[in-house]
């Protein structure tokens, strides 16, 4: 049975029609809004997170439509299937297990394998944090150089910018994944080959761009007068392909596992997170961990009326789907959550963003929004028009930790109440003739322009702090509603063949690039790519070593 055929489906589309010109600003007035208020009986908790989805176009009717309709599309076993470590993901024949990198139950898929790794990591961060790590000329590390692209990098890099108040002072983390070489060489010029790390990232250790800065990188580390020998005291690497990085040169002790039960947006947990223990010290890293695994077990044993991930999930469908929004804005009022959006644009639209049932057929409704999000206050300044008084519906999430990880006065009241403030706006709008109040006498045209038509659907999240275990439900939270929303549509949230094509032409692309002078890629391509190419190549330097 299909996601439209379901009863519910069709239950859910008439009510949509019932209540889709109701406004928000009604439901929250005084009279239409008695105790316990809307905010009060759509305001829920669990796993350290509060979650206020009172704002949303929803009503009680709406929401027990949708938690009926994920019961019949199956989510619960679609659920349990996943931390049962069954295969989940059928095209690639894999289980998905990457809530088993953070359980504490002993019971758990891998449990043991699991443990013995993170102690690896845990004795190597300690060498390090602690000194005793050293480079080649004796000094200890004092720069960390995350080189990995996709899971490899966005999951570690917005970890470590958003505990940077947690951080070693001492040691400096860096991210390259971009094989532009720009991304490198400013990296390069804020480090020092005698105290650098570098922590090589992938999964199958040849992946073109990692493998690309990789070998820059070690160019440059010898250029600076390492001697070929003494490598192994600044690379280590993180692979499911153990012998490939030992190929590379890097030391067999030096190697620490990822699995392939583990898809690289969901691997932050694993080893592929080494970069965010040496950054804020084992403990941080398990208190991260522990967090998400307090948000699983909400996930796994709330019912689904309160459980969050799950309406997190059937909001999005409900969006998508039914109003057909095409995207979803996450604003997170934190600039240490800066990275989160680049984040979650992968985890949500690498993982659902297909048009194949996994039965091969082609999908009925529309799969995964667009997400895109900047940090606010920013965004006010940018593109918040649009969301106020832009034609489009862009269901918001917003995100506020309301005690600050700094100590400077007078700033988080005001990050604060712009949160909280957008949020309201965009619920009740400013009708025409209140528009003409505000414009005043005499200027009635202006009312036009100055008119918001609201009922502007959006959640907020609430941290209490910005802590390991509040971050790491964060995560963990978005991590599920993928899941729920896989579900419903009937896909594989766990693989990504859509990346692969754009790779094999790339190849092709690069040979006609750098080959011979004379050389003709006409027959090879379209006119236009064969057009691109030939300019290109009349231009192209020949590339030249890192400067010392």
């Amino acid at each position: 049975m299909t996601q439209e055929t379901l009863p519910s489906w069709s239950a859910l589309r008439a009510h949509y029609e019932q209540i889709r010109d109701e406004r928000l600003r009604d439901w929250f007035a005084p009279a239409n809004d008695p105790a316990p208020t809307r905010a009060e009986r759509f305001t829920l908790g669990g796993g350290g997170l509060t979650i206020d989805f009172s704002k949303n176009r929803v009503t009680g009717e709406t929401l027990g439509l949708l938690t009926q309709l994920a019961r019949d599309a199956g989510v619960e076993a679609r659920r349990d299937a996943v931390f049962a470590g069954d295969i989940v993901n059928p095209t690639e024949g894999r289980a998905a297990l990457h809530t088993a990198l953070r359980s504490l139950d002993p019971s758990a898929p891998h449990h043991q394998q699991i443990a013995a790794e993170r102690a690896k990591m845990t004795a190597f961060a300690n060498q390090v944090r602690e000194g005793k790590w050293r480079g080649y000329s004796g000094k200890p590390i004092r720069h960390i150089v995350n080189i990995g692209i996709g899971g490899s990098d966005l999951g570690p890099k917005m970890v470590c910018h958003a505990l940077h108040h947690l951080a070693d002072p001492q040691i400096s983390t860096h991210f390259v994944s971009n094989v532009d070489g720009a991304d490198l060489s400013r990296v390069l010029e804020k480090i020092d080959a005698e105290t650098t790390l570098a922590i090589i990232v992938s999964k199958t250790f040849t992946t073109l761009e990692t493998m690309t800065n990789a070998r820059s990188l070690r160019d440059w580390i010898v250029h600076s007068g390492c001697p070929e020998e003494e490598l192994h005291r600044h690379f280590v690497g993180v692979s499911a392909n153990p012998e490939e990085v030992v190929r590379f040169g890097i030391a067999k002790d030096n190697v620490f596992e990822m699995w392939d039960w583990v898809g690289g947006r969901y691997s932050l947990w694993s080893a592929v997170g080494l970069s965010i223990m040496l950054s804020v010290g084992p403990e941080n890293f398990d208190a991260l961990l522990a967090g998400a695994a307090g948000m699983d077990d909400h996930f796994r044993d709330a019912p689904l009326e309160t459980n969050l991930p799950v309406l997190m999930a059937l909001l999005g469908i409900w969006y998508r789907d039914i109003f057909a929004s095409q995207s979803v804005l996450v604003a997170p009022y934190s600039e240490a959550l800066h990275y989160l959006p680049s984040y979650l644009q992968q985890l949500e639209m690498e993982s659902n963003g297909k048009s194949a049932r996994l039965d091969g057929k082609p999908v009925s409704e529309a799969t995964a929004a667009i997400i895109w999000g900047e940090p606010g206050t920013n965004g006010q300044h940018a593109f918040f028009q649009m969301l106020h008084q832009g034609p489009t519906l862009i269901p918001i999430d917003f995100i506020a930790v309301l005690t600050p990880e700094h100590r400077l006065v007078g700033h988080h009241a005001k990050l604060l109440a712009n949160c909280f403030a957008q949020s309201e706006a965009l619920m009740l709008g400013r009708t025409l003739e209140e528009a003409r109040k505000v414009a005043g006498p005499g200027k009635e045209d202006l009312a036009p322009h100055l008119s918001f038509p609201g009922n502007r659907p959006s959640t907020t999240i609430l941290l209490d702090a910005l802590t390991p275990a509040a971050l790491g439900a964060l995560i963990a939270l978005y991590e599920q509603k993928v899941l729920v929303q896989a579900a419903i549509w009937n896909i594989n949230p766990f693989d990504q063949y859509g990346v692969e094509l754009g790779k094999v032409l790339g190849k092709v692309v690069e040979a006609d690039l750098e080959a011979a002078a004379g050389s003709d890629a006409a027959g090879k391509h379209d006119s236009s790519t064969a057009a691109l190419i030939a300019r290109a190549r009349a231009l192209l330097a020949p590339s030249t070593p890192p400067a010392r």
